[in-house]
């Protein structure tokens, strides 16, 4: 898989300094904001800068196009997503491995469901884009840390972690994204979650027999 986004897709520069950093919140803050009100097929740059209070060779200083934008957009969520997931990890190793795997479950949907809306919107905006080093190197960076805390649990049952680890978080990652790609409402994804954690507890329990 590649491990680099295309040169198309990559940022012109990062910003370094307080007042840069700023000016690309705001810029990504209005990113979502056109996502969510509009949808992608009427994000532009120039609307974005609009919405930024930014001038459109301001937003070029960082982002040569609009799918550079929405790919360091996604970028962005997902390293915060990954930051989430290594702090479970890290919390739940040497516990029992069913607990582990259900905080993971907790702390996976509590990220995709604080802003459901653009949970959904983000989803929809790499469908066209060449996303594949962006989901290669969030999967890499989380697979890390999960499979360092199933491997420290106290009653791991399997001499394989890793193969353990793509199968709990094939499922896990894959239900979650399965909701948001049929609608599903509150009390729906409430209940799937619960569902979730069952089964994979009984997976757990049959395979330490």
């Amino acid at each position: 898989m590649p491990t680099q986004p295309p040169v198309a897709l990559k940022p012109r520069k990062t910003p370094s300094q307080s007042r840069s950093r700023v000016t690309v919140d705001a810029i990504f803050e209005a990113t979502i904001q056109v996502l969510l009100s509009q949808g992608m097929g009427e994000l532009t740059t120039t609307v974005v800068a609009e919405r930024a209070g930014v001038s459109v060779g301001t937003m070029y200083q960082y982002f040569p196009n609009k799918q550079a934008l929405v790919y360091a957009l996604n970028e962005r969520f997902l390293t915060m997503l990954a930051e989430r997931v290594e702090a479970t990890c890290a919390q739940m190793q040497g516990r029992p491995i069913a607990e582990a795997a259900e905080a993971l479950i907790d702390t996976y949907w509590a990220v995709k469901t604080e802003r459901v809306e653009l949970t959904q919107a983000l989803y929809r905006s790499v469908a066209g884009l060449e996303s594949d080093a962006l989901l290669h190197a969030f999967a890499a960076r989380v697979d890390r840390a999960t499979t360092q805390m199933f491997r420290q649990a106290s009653n791991s049952p399997l001499p394989d972690e890793s193969a353990l680890n793509l199968l709990l978080t094939t499922v896990i990652y894959g239900a979650v994204r399965n909701a948001f790609e049929r609608g599903l409402d509150g009390e729906e994804i409430s209940a799937l979650k619960s569902e979730l954690k069952a089964m994979c507890r009984a997976y757990l329990t049959s395979v330490g027999e």
